[in-house]
């Protein structure tokens, strides 16, 4: 099975290549505002380096969120046109599990936090003893205080704290949780879409792949023109 898959959650998108069941090409791009820029030429090149075309593809695949609303909009839109281009399936996964499955097999507990702003992480906890995580804190965005109080109720054992949230509050990890907080190295708090491709292919094998249509983002909170819209009055 051939897959493709993006994850522009976050200012680093990464997008991987998967050709029978082996990643034959990744690539890390900072888009900051250059996202529908850069993304479509990147797609395209490592699709000639691997001597593959669009309709060799066999699932487009995509995180759908938590992160940036513009860049998870972007990825899936260029999904989305892809997959209906050449008529194919498609699969979503979540950007923080793909991002704790940096640990795979990790005995370890792993959080990825994933700045939201407003005083706020995108976040999870997630057991990453097997290949694919099973989380034990779903998907959610709120203060890392409140995130925090619930990782210590549960366990009192290490935990991997890994993403750019993790940067931010790292003062506030390491009051709150002391020892038990540990911190990935700088290299593992990039996202790579090489791990959304093992995502897709469970989609597959669980006959859980989607129609283009059917991808849509996960938004945990309002956008800010969605908040800025609902303060304005209606005119009479």
């Amino acid at each position: 099975m051939n897959i493709l898959a993006i994850d522009t959650s976050t200012s680093l998108a990464s997008i991987a290549l998967a050709v029978d069941g082996q990643i034959v090409a990744e690539s890390l791009i900072n888009t900051n505002r250059t996202l529908s820029a850069r993304l479509m030429p990147e797609i395209k090149r490592l699709l000639n380096t691997a001597g593959i075309t669009f309709a060799s593809i066999d699932v487009f695949a995509s995180s759908i969120g938590p992160g940036s609303f513009t860049g998870v909009r972007g990825g899936i839109a260029t999904i989305q046109g892809l997959a209906l281009a050449v008529g194919k399936p498609c699969a979503e996964f979540s950007s923080l599990a793909m991002l704790a499955m940096n640990f795979s097999l990790s005995p370890t507990l792993v959080c990825p936090m994933l700045d939201a702003r407003k005083s706020e992480a995108y976040a999870a906890l997630y057991d990453c003893s097997s290949p694919i995580p099973s989380p034990l804190v779903a998907d959610c965005v709120l203060p890392p205080a409140i995130l925090l109080n619930q990782i210590s109720a549960l366990t009192r054992q290490p935990v991997i704290f890994v993403g750019d949230g993790t940067v931010r509050y790292h003062d506030q990890i390491t009051e709150q949780l002391g020892d038990q907080a540990v911190f990935a190295p700088f290299q593992l708090h990039i996202p790579h879409a090489a791990n959304g491709i093992l995502l897709a292919a469970r989609a597959a094998s669980h006959d859980e792949l989607l129609e283009p249509s059917q991808l849509l983002p996960l938004y945990l909170r309002a956008s800010d023109a969605e908040l800025m819209k609902s303060k304005v009055s209606p005119r009479s």
